[in-house]
């Protein structure tokens, strides 16, 4: 990755803490799914395991990052990407970005990103982003995770909201209330009016300090935690054409979502991010009624 010739904003200590937990996450995540995928019994397990590949990518303005996506028995897609990226906002995306003035459009950001397309329509597909960014007037955390089963199950839904509804409540940013709400306004399919799954939780502009880190160190680690459970808990079960069918409808919406409202997909197209990177959440295949 190349350096930025420019000052960069924000603490050099907590980039580069930010940066390492996102890829150590990152790692231990792959880890945990290549698991699951050698582990499996139930359809496909006649296939070979998947395996993750990674692909680096280099930004010229400034850093640059690392895809890794795995097509397998399990997951029929699933990319968790990290990446560092620094440079000057355009003029017209400073007004977007908070800190930004448009005599100072520096920034630097590092994230960890996470999209699943399932084989089983009867295994929900999740999103996980977490990421630190430092503008010329502010630094902040943000991130969340979200669950979108094509078919709701209510023990799913239940226990995925109360996994990060216990790691809000063990630190004093993490206010669940607000982010539960937040993720329900944000992961919603305005122009059709539905919620784009069932929910979990999303924050933004929480100011960088230790507190603030570590509670997002915890989402991550909460994630890898519940989410493997849900999928180890329906992947055996056999699932119908027509179920198979839903499913691809269910992904066109989640598709509509990440090209038209997702904010991470703005922000990497915004920055000259890597395309395949920042398009990596479209699933494999999707139908429109």
């Amino acid at each position: 990755m190349n350096d930025s010739t420019i000052e960069l904003p924000g603490d050099p200590a907590r980039r580069a803490g930010a940066s390492a937990w996102f890829e150590e996450l990152r790692t231990s995540i792959c880890d945990v799914f290549e698991a699951i995928e050698d582990e499996h019994t139930g359809p496909f397990s006649d296939r070979p395991p998947g395996r993750f590949e990674r692909t680096s990518w280099e930004r010229p303005e400034g850093g640059g990052g690392v895809m890794a996506v795995m097509k397998g028995r399990v997951f029929e897609k699933v990319g968790v990407n990290v990446s560092v990226v620094s440079g000057e906002f355009s003029e017209k995306f400073r007004a977007e970005m908070q800190g930004a003035t448009q005599d100072d459009g520096r920034f630097w950001a590092s994230g960890v990103s996470l999209v699943a397309h399932m084989h089983s329509p009867l295994v929900p597909a999740v999103h996980m982003n977490t990421r630190h960014i430092a503008t010329a007037g502010k630094t902040w955390f943000g991130g969340g995770a979200d669950l979108n089963p094509p078919y709701p199950v209510e023990q799913d839904t239940a226990d995925f909201h109360s996994a990060f509804q216990a790691a809000c409540e063990r630190h004093a940013c993490g206010d669940y209330p607000r982010f539960k709400e937040w993720a329900d306004d944000y992961f919603f399919i305005k122009h059709r009016n539905v919620a784009r799954g069932v929910g979990g939780i999303f924050y933004d502009y929480i100011d960088a300090d230790d507190a603030s880190f570590a509670f997002t160190r915890d989402v991550g680690r909460t994630f890898r935690e519940i989410y493997p459970a849900l999928v180890r808990r329906h992947i055996a079960k056999p699932w119908s054409d027509e179920e198979r069918e839903q499913q691809l409808i269910y992904r066109g919406r989640y598709a509509e979502f990440n090209l038209v409202y997702d904010r991470g997909t703005r922000f990497g197209l915004m920055t000259d991010g890597n395309t395949d990177a920042i398009l990596m959440s479209l699933p494999p295949e999707a139908k429109w009624p």
